[in-house]
């Protein structure tokens, strides 16, 4: 029996593309048949992890197909020709209004991958959705399939390697606060609020304080220029824009951070706020889309975005160690439901049940 993978990109440190590396390794060790195909394929991956979509075999009904759907693709519309069993591992699609004043082929995108979403609704076979923010959209498009949740598969042993030696030396132990925020740059991620965030903060909290984003702004280039004026504005300093960066570079920004911050107004899961539990980093997030859901009662949830409010409230969690313990305890406590074992046997118990 074939268990394939199909996904219209796959990309280098990318959290979808991390995401079905990591269900390949499983459904391998599971004894399945199995392979990654893509229409566009990074080339900084190593040869070998996937295969490009022209490349699929013909399939049976013997075969079952896993649909990774976070982006509009011709191949949501193709799959329900394939003769096989049809899985979607949903991970949310990003509306499209937040891209209207910045990339208008995105917009047409991601609309296109709503459509694509909503098409699919009476053709999949079974859904998994990584969060369950992403169940319920699912739901009110029309999905009557059984829908399972299961978080992004997190391989954790991967954090444990040396952080990047620059990065530690320049921003650690500084006398500074670090405030770290990780994603793309992005309109749905909203950095013009974790900016007014820490204009407040700094302003009136501390001055010897950092705001550190790393994330990649190819195709928001608009945004991002949008956002440095922002900050020439607001004569703010100690502002910096990490872009993307190395997996040990990555570790070494979390671990110099005193806080994550995160003001975004959609995501299907955001892996990141994992990533924060497990360094111990305490974090206030904004109350939106699956960021409740991924925080599970655990970190400081904004109701508002007043930055003001948001300013106090950092002031206290970074000068009450008591508090500021007992946030992070409680993250780790919450991050062990996203164990790479504990998703792993989720995974295999949904895909014995879906397929056999």
């Amino acid at each position: 029996m074939r268990v394939l993978q199909l996904m219209p990109t796959i990309a280098m440190g990318d959290a979808v593309s991390n995401d079905a590396i990591a269900v390949g390794k499983v459904l391998k060790a599971m004894g399945y048949d199995t392979g990654i195909y893509a229409e566009n394929i990074d080339n900084r991956l190593p040869t070998g992890t996937v295969k490009h979509i022209s490349k699929l075999p013909r399939l049976s009904s013997a075969d079952t197909i896993l649909y990774h759907l976070s982006t509009g693709s011709q191949l949501s519309f193709q799959i329900s020709d394939l003769r096989c069993r049809k899985g979607i591992i949903y991970h949310n699609i990003t509306p499209s209004y937040f891209f209207r004043p910045y990339n208008g082929e995105l917009e047409e995108l991601l609309d296109y991958g709503r459509k694509g979403a909503a098409y699919l609704a009476d053709k999949a076979d079974f859904c998994i959705a990584d969060s369950e923010y992403n169940k319920r959209e699912l739901q009110d498009l029309g999905y009557k399939c059984d829908i399972t949740v299961r978080p992004i598969l997190i391989p954790f042993t991967d954090y444990s390697q040396k952080p990047d030696d620059a990065v530690m030396k320049h921003y650690d132990n500084d006398g500074f606060v670090n405030f770290l925020f990780v994603g793309r740059v992005a309109p749905n991620k909203k950095h013009e609020d974790v900016i007014r965030f820490f204009y407040n903060y700094q302003k009136h909290c501390n001055p010897k304080s950092r705001l550190i984003f790393v994330g990649s702004w190819q195709g928001t280039e608009l945004y991002y220029r949008r956002l440095q004026r922002y900050i020439q504005a607001l004569e703010l300093k100690n502002v910096l824009f990490a872009g993307h960066v190395s997996f040990s570079q990555l570790i070494a920004y979390y671990q110099v951070a005193d806080m994550f911050v995160c003001m975004s107004e959609h995501e299907g899961f955001c892996v990141p706020l994992v990533e924060a539990m497990y360094f111990g980093v305490p974090i206030m997030a904004y109350n939106s889309s699956a960021v409740p859901y991924t925080l599970g009662g655990t970190g400081i949830l904004l109701k508002d975005k007043d930055p003001m409010v948001a300013a106090l409230t950092a002031h206290r969690i970074l000068n009450d160690s008591v508090l500021k313990r007992e946030i992070v305890s409680q993250q780790r406590r919450r991050q062990q439901d996203f164990a790479y074992n504990t998703v792993k046997k989720q995974l295999e118990d949904q895909l014995r049940a879906a397929i056999g």
